[in-house]
């Protein structure tokens, strides 16, 4: 794993931020960073907690628009690769996975990949399979780059617009090509 998140965090130990508002940062900005990628179009990433009809809590979300940019060779693949870059994102930070803060997106991706994965082995292969490539593609520096810029938009500004997202993506990417 990349250690990208330590510089972050070594420039902002003055600002005082708070743990929990940094990793959900991070963790939102891996969701919209990767709906970027495989071409879904945000509308909003947010920190601002709120109460989930369920009775629980959110922390954050990011919220996608409806429809694609771009054709998709497996567009389930992709919406799990979103779901998983949350967790990945939020590593890169703590230095683990944490499945327990995951834990929603772990539930929906489990439902996504049901219907596809057959056995349990097999569905978590396909779980091992897409979390690996999911990781292969944040794991670029231009990507990281991306994440850290719009976890830190997130920690100054409480939410980010979609279109701010794909700024910090296309500057990320102009600057190591």
């Amino acid at each position: 794993m990349n250690n990208s998140g330590d510089d972050f965090i070594n420039s902002n130990k003055s600002d005082e931020v708070d743990a929990r508002r940094l990793t959900t940062a991070f963790h939102e900005a891996g969701h919209a960073v990767m709906a970027q990628i495989v071409g879904r179009p945000i509308e909003k990433v947010s920190i601002s907690p709120a109460h989930l009809q369920s009775g629980g809590m959110r922390l954050g979300v990011c919220k996608l628009q409806k429809g694609r940019k771009k054709s998709s060779k497996d567009a389930l693949e992709d919406e799990v690769m979103i779901l998983f870059a949350g967790m990945v994102a939020e590593s890169y930070l703590t230095g683990q996975y944490c499945r327990q803060g995951a834990g929603q997106d772990l539930r929906m991706i489990r439902r996504l990949l049901q219907n596809r994965g057959g056995s349990e082995r097999n569905l978590q292969k396909l779980e091992k399979r897409i979390l690996e490539k999911t990781e292969h593609v944040l794991d670029d520096q231009a990507h990281l780059n991306a994440i850290q810029k719009v976890a830190q938009n997130l920690i100054e500004n409480e939410s980010v617009s979609g279109r701010s997202v794909r700024h910090f993506l296309d500057e990320s990417i102009a600057n190591e090509t």
